[in-house]
């Protein structure tokens, strides 16, 4: 048995681009995919801080992710999300290609996000984006943001000012007029995305306009959050799943806690939307709320694959 092909970050990113990744996620949607029906995150705690175990199964392929969240390694100069992903094939499981389980972090879940403000944001006029954070999941939905919507205006708002000012510099350089400020310039938002290690809120959700798209990614604790109880009451909520949100997403677990909604103020999925079975309803915030799926890395993983065969 020929010993699986290994990707590389690098090798990764020069296979697929933002768009096309978000491109792969909606077609799997489109193809039927019960986002659902896959097996939940498995988070064992260890010294360093916790392993993630993530397996799939779909169609040809069948894969697992195991990453590592470590919280100290910012303060040694190494990254906070370490892993690998090894994708297998579906009929015999014999093992295909090992990937870089971070860099694939990196690629999918701006392209989750990208998927959603391609079905949440209007297409007709540049957006002014408010972006939270200034690490690696920062700087990929920049790009994939870019890819999916024009952007007018990107305002930073990050904890550390030399990061924040780094990020605006590196918006600049691809053509966006960018800028650091502070969390109340979310009330002049037409998008806001959230992707920090936040564990409260990070704005004043009365703050954000009516038709106004705020995404969060940042947390798939059941006590972190990045956005506030008053967002989450006036929007209208979709998530990837709902088993998974009503299982580790703390933007909607801390105020069904708080008998301030229901389970079903769910409105809807990225699969509903991406089927045209839910549309957004004018008038209303919309907030979508992504924890990272199996399934996504799965399918992400499987087109890295097939384009590394054919390149």
């Amino acid at each position: 048995m020929n010993p699986p092909l290994l990707l590389d970050a690098a090798t990764m990113a020069r296979l697929l681009g933002p768009a096309a990744v978000t491109d792969v996620l909606a077609e799997v949607l489109r193809a039927g995919l019960d986002p659902d029906a896959g097996p939940p995150r498995t988070a064992v705690p260890v010294p360093a801080g916790e392993l993630l175990l993530m397996p799939a199964a779909s169609g040809a392929y069948a894969g697992v992710k195991i990453a590592g969240v470590a919280p100290g390694n910012p303060a040694r100069g190494l990254p906070r999300i370490t892993g690998s992903y090894l994708l297998l094939d579906g009929a015999d499981l014999r093992p295909l290609v090992l990937l870089d389980g971070a860099a694939l972090t990196e690629l999918r879940t701006p392209a989750v996000s990208a998927l959603a403000v391609r079905l949440l944001t209007p297409a007709d006029r540049p957006l002014r984006l408010v972006l939270f954070g200034a690490g690696p999941q920062a700087y990929g939905h920049l790009e994939a943001v870019l890819a999916a919507r024009e952007v007018a205006e990107a305002v930073v708002v990050a904890r550390e000012p030399v990061g924040g000012r780094a990020l605006a510099g590196y918006a600049r350089t691809l053509g966006v007029l960018a800028r650091t400020g502070a969390p109340d310039d979310v009330a002049a938002a037409d998008l806001v995305v959230c992707c920090t290690t936040a564990r409260a809120p990070l704005f004043d959700g009365a703050l954000v306009a009516p038709g106004a798209t705020v995404v969060a990614v940042g947390s798939h604790e059941p006590s972190a959050r990045e956005t506030d109880t008053a967002l989450v009451t006036r929007s209208e909520v979709y998530v990837e799943a709902r088993s998974a949100a009503l299982r580790e997403a703390g933007d909607l677990l801390v105020p069904l806690s708080e008998g301030a909604i229901g389970a079903e103020h769910v409105a809807g999925d990225l699969a509903e939307l991406v089927t045209g079975r839910r549309t957004p309803a004018p008038g209303r915030p919309r907030l979508f709320k992504s924890v990272g799926m199996a399934w996504e890395d799965l399918a992400v993983a499987a087109a890295l694959y097939e384009a590394a065969r054919s390149a």
